[in-house]
């Protein structure tokens, strides 16, 4: 009887060490990592760089809390500051902390500077949607799984279809304070908006004093080909929440930055962390951030990513799967419904069958929800390793 609660479905594999973009388990086994922790192990397991940076920060400091000062913290966000081109930087842990932070950040700002009367903030955000699972998050989530049973549900959102300009701008009041949205949708299936989606709700986000708040801790930090997946459309957000590859998979830390005059509107007592920007998390995050500043990871994704989407809308052709989306590295696959029905377990959706499959074959990857799966491999994967787990993606596909 296992001691651990069963919040989680893991795939039958209990993982030992891990390199690059490769894994093994107890017995020896290896597996190609197509996961890559959810995009929090961008560069990799265990980067010589990032290992190297967190043992020299072990030897000397790990924590002061933010009661005091220490050496690194300033340099971190005068770093990140730059490679994101915002002025202002809030450390924090995990990636919904960050999504809270910028969410209370919205309503302060809506009350101090905009206007709006007290307690009457709201948010548009779009179905879909996928931030993180505390309370105020599941909230607004439209998954039934994060979301039933755990009312009485925090108010002030709107919720409206993912890549819909026009019912965004539907949505706006003049209680509106932000919208808040991924990029592209990761836990949904790494679903990509129309082209003109982000251009336009910036225009409607200016056009009604509305702070736009992208949610880039799946999406940012190279894994789309650009720094930061807005790029693509030339788009800069007010408020943009980071996490996961910021801390190089070795340590958590995640961040909101943006404009100084938003975040400007809290203050000493307001918010907080004990272990936000953390002398051992900012020792790995700086160590990330040389990695990304020369920009050779964004050109891999970019450059990899078509080897990636060539070979799977070529399954697509060939019938083997329904749809395939994304950009970088980053897809989303939509596995025929029919795949489970051949000695799958009983209830089993599609995804979960490919993603046993893949792991028969050593490939490991993750359904999203029923029939999709999601691939994120990491950046420093070489495309022979890459080819290879697609053939074995192609394989599983044709032999069940």
């Amino acid at each position: 009887m296992s001691h651990l609660a069963h919040n989680y479905d893991p795939l039958p594999v209990d993982l030992a060490r891990a390199d690059g973009a490769w894994a093994w388990d107890g017995d020896g086994n290896r597996y190609l990592d197509l996961l890559a922790g959810y995009s929090a192990l961008n560069f990799g397991h265990r980067h010589p760089v990032l290992v190297a940076a967190a043992h020299r920060q072990l030897d000397t400091l790990t924590l002061t809390s933010r009661a005091f000062r220490h050496v690194l913290l300033e340099p971190w966000a005068d770093r990140l500051a730059a490679l994101t081109a915002t002025s202002t930087v809030l450390p924090m842990n995990t990636g919904a902390e960050a999504v809270e932070t910028a969410i209370k950040t919205a309503r302060k700002w809506g009350y101090d500077v905009k206007g709006v009367p007290e307690g009457l903030a709201t948010i548009v955000v779009a179905a879909g949607n996928f931030h993180g699972r505390t309370t105020t998050i599941v909230s607004f989530s439209t998954d039934d799984d994060a979301r039933r049973g755990f009312g009485p549900y925090t108010p002030g959102f709107r919720v409206v279809p993912y890549g819909d300009a026009a019912a965004v701008e539907d949505a706006i009041d003049e209680t509106t304070v932000a919208v808040l949205l991924e990029p592209i949708q990761g836990e949904q299936g790494v679903v990509v908006p129309p082209e003109d989606f982000w251009p336009r709700v910036r225009t409607v986000c200016d056009a009604h004093d509305v702070l736009l708040v992208a949610d880039e801790i799946q999406s940012g930090l190279g894994r789309t080909g650009t720094t930061l997946a807005l790029d693509l459309w030339g788009v800069r957000a007010d408020l943009t929440t980071l996490g996961k590859a910021l801390g190089g998979g070795i340590v958590p830390i995640s961040a909101v930055v943006g404009r100084e005059d938003v975040l400007g509107v809290l203050t000493p007592g307001t918010h907080g962390s004990t272990f936000g920007g953390n002398p051992l998390a900012c020792a790995v995050s700086l160590a990330v951030l040389d990695l990304l500043e020369t920009g050779e990871y964004q050109e891999r994704a970019k450059a990899l990513g078509e080897v990636l989407h060539e070979e799977l809308g070529s399954m697509v052709s060939d019938g083997l799967l329904e749809a395939s989306r994304g950009v970088g590295l980053w897809a989303g696959l939509d596995v025929p419904l029919g795949f489970a029905d051949d000695g799958a377990v009983a209830g089993e959706s599609p995804g979960r069958a490919l993603c046993e499959a893949l792991l028969a074959r050593g490939v490991l990857a993750k359904e999203a929800h029923g029939r999709t799966v999601r691939l994120a491999p990491p950046l420093v994967i070489e495309e022979d390793d890459l080819r290879w787990g697609l053939t074995q993606l192609r394989t599983a596909l044709t032999v069940s």
